[in-house]
């Protein structure tokens, strides 16, 4: 379990009633699972693929997250903490800076399979968690919630959070040759991930400059990403956008 004082998440934080879900539930969940995995084990990054089993993901049960944070806490530190629903900033920066996930536990409806306009259990653990089994994602992730709960200038705060969209949402790595997706966005969403797959997505080398100065468009598929060469080049930029955060020159 991660330590550490989390004041402004506090009033966030439930408990996970996983007795409460339903066979119809558990349903949606394995049709979401039977959807989407196959796409994945051709097209996403084998650190997504190899978290998938380290955290025990079933396909045709939902999440129980204790068993996931059992799971996670001896090799990476982190725990999906489960929560009532969206966090304002800086109840999100707290959580990641101590190694806690926010992880809502409501899953959308059969009538909402392939979108929904705010994040659920799906999006959230298939989504995001796997990958807080790698341990240079998982360092990168706490670092960057530390760094932004240090930072009060909104500009920056917007930068930081262009970084954040286009690695950990809409991160793809190039892997012996190929282009490969992480990001949760990619990973839950088959519009999105064929999207890139069928190469309607330009696909950039990242670079931190172009991503802090790439906006964030929500309401379309992505027409540009960017790709990293490895999980060290997100680290890396990471300590480079705190130095300038410091220095208010980001």
């Amino acid at each position: 379990m991660s330590t550490g004082v989390v004041s402004h998440a506090s009033p966030y934080i439930i408990q996970q009633d996983y007795p409460a879900y339903t066979e119809e539930q558990h349903s949606v969940w394995a049709e979401l699972v039977g959807h989407m995995l196959p796409e994945l084990e051709r097209h996403a990054a084998r650190e997504y693929l190899d978290g998938f089993e380290i955290i025990g993901l079933q396909n045709d049960r939902l999440p129980n997250l204790a068993s996931i944070s059992a799971r996670l806490a001896p090799r990476t530190g982190w725990n999906s903490t489960p929560v009532s629903g969206f966090l304002p900033a800086p109840a999100f920066f707290e959580m990641l800076a101590t190694r806690r996930f926010p992880t809502t536990t409501w899953l959308r409806s059969r009538d909402s399979l392939e979108y929904t306009p705010e994040p659920d259990i799906f999006h959230d653990v298939f989504g995001h968690v796997p990958m807080h089994a790698h341990a240079v994602f998982a360092d990168f992730l706490e670092h960057y919630g530390r760094v932004c709960a240090s930072v009060a200038d909104a500009r920056v705060l917007e930068k930081l959070g262009r970084l954040f969209w286009y690695t950990v949402e809409f991160g793809v790595i190039r892997q012996r040759g190929e282009i490969k997706v992480y990001g949760s966005g990619l990973i839950s969403s088959h519009g999105e991930c064929r999207n890139v797959m069928d190469g309607h997505c330009a696909i950039r080398e990242f670079a931190l400059d172009e991503v802090v100065n790439t906006p964030v468009k929500v309401d379309e598929l992505h027409k540009e990403l960017f790709a990293v060469s490895s999980f060290d080049q997100i680290y890396e930029a990471m300590h480079e956008a705190e130095r300038r955060a410091s220095c208010n020159c980001l």
